[in-house]
């Protein structure tokens, strides 16, 4: 009897299975990080293959820690950080190259090619995306223009396109043997190739680009009660179970935080930050730097759209004095080393590593640490990294109560970095408002699993998957306001001083 939905949480530096029981509490969960390779200053990388080895492992790791078979699970859930694009033979499931991460700038060239006619807008009408190096078209277009043999290939109908959940479902749906090439209508948003209005691939956009449309996949619902298609008896579940949530990772924590009506908005702390505002059926051009993309889409229901603020670098800052300076030796030390000082010691620290994303987009932008004194330690250091975090959402959060016209009450957080107390209660400090974190913090797969266990009536509505929802801790904003108004306004300052780094 199924009493479970399994979700599959690929993201940027790690691969993770999560087991959900009805009440949305996870019963078994497993996690492995992938490489990450840089070939050149501001290329990103990951090995598609290796991808695929992980997820396989973390599959068979979760079902025995939840003591859990094939014929226990109800359906499958995908989510997966979008824009990573990567093309593969549809006869063989080998790569032509390596997956091209989505903070990678080696597009920028393109994108001002591109918006030569048209400017960084020329396409935002239609996909609601500014021309940068976030999102996927382009990224396909140097792949085609750069690989050997590609565009031949690709001409020929061999090779194929997806971001990282059409390589998933196509390689746990069969591989080569009529696995299915699909992309829910979350990620297809993601790529600058899909029209908003029709949910449907824009054939213009991508001969603009001299993609051919046959590289890319079916756009599908993010929750398919017709299924993407089923796995096989000898593959890492060892059965057959449909396969039938696919949600990109932002708008499945979206789902996971129960942000099922117009107004309601979460934030995600991972590699990057996140923060999605559901605006239900009306597409929200934003005048502020903001991302209009689609939200979901239920079946047959109407599609869900969202505004979003994305920022390139907020974890990952953290793993960089990790594994760059050697400050730490686990992310989770990072508070401990922060509260060895009082305050930032007049430090910013502003993490354009990979350019600006929301509200700037400046591809010209590049890393800053501002302020340095004497008297700056390494504990000055890991304040100013998690103070920028904060900083970033509060541009995010004023940019998206300038577009929706609704100024938010509290904030809904999610991911990683909620679990550290002193950046939680900055956060509050420098918005003004409380910050809430949920009892299941790990939002991101709880959303795919309520995509794919919606489909196949595990969940008979999203009634019930708001039921689930609950609060684990609230943070109240301090009554002095020196962090929103002084520490901000020098923040703001400091973010100038990045811009036209490359020329």
């Amino acid at each position: 009897m199924t009493q479970y939905v399994a979700a599959i949480d690929q993201g940027t530096t790690s691969t993770r299975c999560m087991i959900f029981n009805h009440s949305g509490e996870s019963v078994g969960a497993h996690q492995l990080e992938h490489q990450q390779i840089y070939p050149q200053p501001g290329w990103v990388e990951h090995d598609p293959l290796e991808i695929w080895a992980r997820t396989q492992e973390v599959i068979q790791g979760a079902l025995q820690k939840a003591g859990a078979t094939a014929a226990d699970i109800a359906a499958i859930g995908i989510t997966n950080q979008r824009e990573t694009t990567l093309v593969w033979d549809k006869n063989t499931g080998q790569p032509y190259y390596n997956a091209i991460v989505w903070q990678d700038t080696r597009t920028d060239k393109i994108c001002h090619e591109l918006g030569q006619n048209g400017g960084q807008d020329r396409f935002r009408a239609q996909v609601g995306l500014p021309l940068t190096t976030y999102f996927s078209g382009p990224k396909i277009k140097w792949l085609l223009d750069n690989v050997d043999g590609l565009r031949e290939a690709a001409e020929k109908g061999d090779a194929i396109f997806g971001n990282i959940d059409t390589w998933l479902i196509w390689n746990l749906t069969g591989g080569p043997h009529g696995g299915a090439h699909v992309t829910d209508v979350t990620n297809a948003s993601r790529t600058m190739l899909m029209d908003l209005a029709g949910t449907t691939w824009n054939h213009d956009i991508s001969t603009t680009m001299s993609i051919p449309p046959s590289m890319l996949p079916q756009i599908r619902p993010s929750s398919d009660p017709n299924f993407y298609g089923h796995t096989l008896p000898d593959g890492p579940f060892g059965g057959k179970i449909p396969v039938c949530g696919d949600v990109g990772d932002q708008q499945a924590a979206t789902v996971g935080q129960a942000c099922f009506s117009a107004g309601e908005a979460k934030n995600t702390y991972g590699t990057g930050c996140f923060m999605l505002l559901n605006t239900g059926p009306d597409i929200v051009a934003s005048d502020s730097g903001l991302l209009t993309t689609v939200c979901y889409r239920f079946g047959n229901a109407p599609t869900v759209y969202a505004l979003e603020g994305s920022i390139a670098i907020t974890g990952a800052l953290v793993q960089w004095l990790r594994d760059n300076l050697d400050l730490i030796k686990t992310s989770a030390e990072v508070e401990t080393l922060a509260r060895t000082v009082d305050d930032n010691g007049g430090v910013y620290f502003v993490p354009a590593f990979s350019g600006l994303f929301a509200p700037y987009w400046r591809s010209d932008a590049r890393g800053a640490i501002v302020g340095l004194t004497r008297y700056v330690n390494k504990g000055h250091f890991a304040r100013a990294a998690l103070e920028a975090t904060a900083y970033q959402t509060r541009e995010v959060l004023d940019a998206m109560n300038a577009d929706s016209g609704v100024k938010l009450k509290t904030l809904k957080v999610d991911g990683g970095m909620v679990y550290n107390d002193l950046l939680m209660q900055f956060q509050a400090d420098v918005l003004g408002v409380p910050v809430i974190r949920p009892k299941v913090a790990e939002t991101t797969a709880l959303g795919a699993a309520y995509a794919a266990g919606l489909a196949v009536g595990f969940w008979k509505n999203t009634t019930e998957m708001r039921q689930n929802w609950g609060v684990d801790k609230t943070w109240q904003p301090s009554t002095d306001d020196t962090a929103r108004t002084t520490h901000y306004a020098r923040w703001k300052k400091a973010v100038t001083r990045t811009f036209d780094w490359v020329e």
